[in-house]
């Protein structure tokens, strides 16, 4: 398997250039955040995912993590790094400074947490899961409860999980069944989960799971549901660790991937019933539930980015090394590096070019945050806070559908030994096949973008965009550089698809006799064109830094030459797809609903 290197030149443009570091480190508290000290701590992050991460990626896909006698283990080296990561304060980059974090933008932890998923994606889940919990107490939790966990959690030292999925309920949180009876100023919790991610391991003292359970004469469904602190280990007063509380994990599911990350079947109530915590009100879980599910998903999203990264630099490796056929140019004599052959160049560049535009997306999405919880101004929050909303789905879905197809590329590029375990190729594959289950799966996001996001507020953020990326289209008029005006074109396409989609599907109950059906058999598409599209705009703003850049330093400037590049190649490759999309949005559901079940 190829060594991992950090992106960091392309961080850096994303981050500096096209985000705008600046406008992020004028919002109140995040002044610290200057280009030479994000720098420095992107370099470190950088040192660390190569020299202590990347090592243990394909040990933890050999050994897995075990259970044997209710103890759940690690892979060799999980517990060192662990201890290594929290020793270094990576968990709190972005956290509250008066709790122990580092007070850095959301922003820079973005960067940092695509570095830990590229470099070691099962490792990376359990600092995922953390951070959502520290979200939700943050915004959630009591006096108490901040102190007694936030800086625990916040260091990493107690890692938290997130406890939602019961087997006979699967994504219908509706049908959650696990119950909580009040029992003086605590409640005690009984049923089973599964699927919980980290439930359990050897990494930490204690694990903080935040559970959704249903508090006795609740009502039916999601309205019924409320939020848990239910340590592993109980919590004194003094902060000291007591007794064990009544969880265990039951099981460790055998998966397809991701074999380090422990996914346990974790049981409650065994015996007295497993102590926990209310967080907030009773039956406002839901609501808590998507504090934390939208941490996750724009989480999960940089996954998706991150393993597409290390894909894609070992394809690329492999390609300038492997010796086979003939350069058509007959720039080469002889047996020719196959990163020569134009299929392949394709490949590479369909790789490289949709990481960059999903890395864009994700890093612009991470800086709307930032503005949305700290601007000043009230309407400029709201405005971003709309913005994130909008497009989590978009993040989550359409960059993991990214990650799994650069895995899958990178084994095409490897050819037969991309099929050959040892490699390291096959591994990304099946790593990366989660992310589009994760938190969602990618056709919920598409429903939640359609239904919640779109059809929520009458298309309003929709318009927006789409006026944004017009306008910027427009003041590429006159620009006479070739790579420029092929981008500008496509780009004009792409929004017009994209507004026709949009007018299309607020339009159904016009025009369709199911319209809710009819919105549904659309969903995954207009996701995939709005992410398309969104991702085009920015790979424009890209090229236009770029040719200025180039202007300034001359055109042999390798970085920003090759940006203009993957600019244009995404252009022609996958923005005039876009009416395709808009073409599957606005066919309705009348293929989609025509066969009979027995006809399938």
């Amino acid at each position: 398997m190829a060594d991992f290197v950090a992106p960091l030149r392309d961080m850096q443009f994303v981050i500096e250039e096209l985000v705008g570091l600046d406008d992020i480190a004028a919002l109140p508290g995040r002044e610290d955040a200057t280009p030479d000290l994000v720098r420095q701590i992107l370099n470190e992050a950088a040192r660390f995912g190569a020299e202590v991460l990347a090592p243990l990626n394909r040990v933890g896909d050999l050994e897995g993590s075990t259970l044997a006698n209710g103890v759940v283990s690690t892979p060799t080296g999980f517990k060192d790094a662990y201890k290594a990561f929290v020793d270094g304060g990576w968990n709190g980059v972005a956290h509250d400074p008066d709790y122990g974090g580092m007070g850095l933008p959301g922003l820079v932890a973005t960067a940092t947490a695509e570095i830990w998923a590229a470099a070691n994606f099962g490792f990376s889940l359990c600092p995922v899961l953390t951070q959502a919990g520290v979200e939700l107490l943050t915004l959630y939790g009591s006096d108490v409860q901040k102190d007694t966990y936030l800086p625990k959690l916040i260091s990493g030292e107690w890692p938290g999980a997130m406890v939602m999925t019961e087997s006979h309920a699967g994504s219908d949180i509706g049908e959650l069944s696990t119950r909580a009876v009040p029992d003086g100023d605590q409640y005690r919790l009984f049923g089973q989960k599964i699927f919980i991610s980290w439930g359990d391991h050897d990494l930490a003292d204690n694990i903080i799971h935040m559970v959704l359970a249903r508090a006795e004469g609740s009502p039916p469904g999601i309205k019924g549901l409320s939020m848990f602190i239910v340590p592993k280990f109980l919590v004194g007063e003094d902060g000291s660790l007591g007794r064990r509380n009544d969880m265990r994990a039951v099981n460790l599911e055998h998966k397809l991937g991701i074999h380090a990350s422990p996914t346990a079947v974790m049981s409650y109530g065994d015996n007295e019933g497993a102590i926990g915590y209310l967080i907030g009100d009773e039956n406002r879980g839901i609501e808590y539930m998507f504090s934390m599910m939208n941490n996750a998903r724009l989480a999960i999203g940089l996954e998706g980015v991150g393993i597409a990264e290390c894909a894609y630099q070992q394809a690329r490796d492999y390609a300038t090394t492997r010796l086979q056929g003939r350069d058509l140019t007959g720039a080469v004599s002889g047996m020719a590096p196959i990163i020569c052959h134009p299929d392949v160049r394709r490949m590479l560049l369909s790789m490289k070019s949709r990481i960059e535009a999903a890395r864009a997306l994700s890093y612009m999405v991470a800086s709307w945050l930032d503005i949305a919880r700290r601007h000043p101004d009230a309407d400029i929050r709201r405005d971003h806070q709309a913005r994130v909303d909008f497009l989590v789905p978009v993040v989550k879905a359409w960059s993991t559908d990214i990650g799994f197809n650069a895995a899958s590329i990178g084994v095409q590029i490897h050819g037969g030994a991309g099929f050959i375990e040892e490699t390291g190729a096959a591994q990304h594959l099946r790593d990366a096949r989660i992310n589009m289950i994760y938190e969602g799966t990618n056709g919920i996001q598409a429903m939640d973008l359609v239904n919640r996001k779109l059809v929520g507020d009458d298309g309003a953020m929709a318009r927006i965009l789409i006026e944004e990326i017009r306008a910027f289209d427009k003041s590429l008029d006159g620009n006479e550089n070739p790579d420029i005006a092929i981008i500008h074109s496509a780009l004009a396409d792409g929004a017009a698809a994209l507004d026709g989609a949009t007018t299309w599907l607020l339009g159904c109950n016009n025009g369709e006799n199911n319209p809710a059906v009819a919105r549904a058999s659309g969903a995954t598409a207009y996701l995939d064109l709005v992410g398309t599209v969104t991702g085009g705009y920015l790979m424009a703003r890209s090229a236009l830094l770029a040719h200025q850049a180039l202007e300034r330093f001359g055109e042999n400037d390798e970085f920003y030459a090759g940006k203009m590049t993957t600019a244009r190649f995404f252009a022609e490759q996958f923005l005039t797809q876009s009416h395709g999309l808009m073409r599957a949005v606005t066919s309705g559901s009348d293929s989609i609903m025509g066969l009979t079940e027995s006809q399938f």
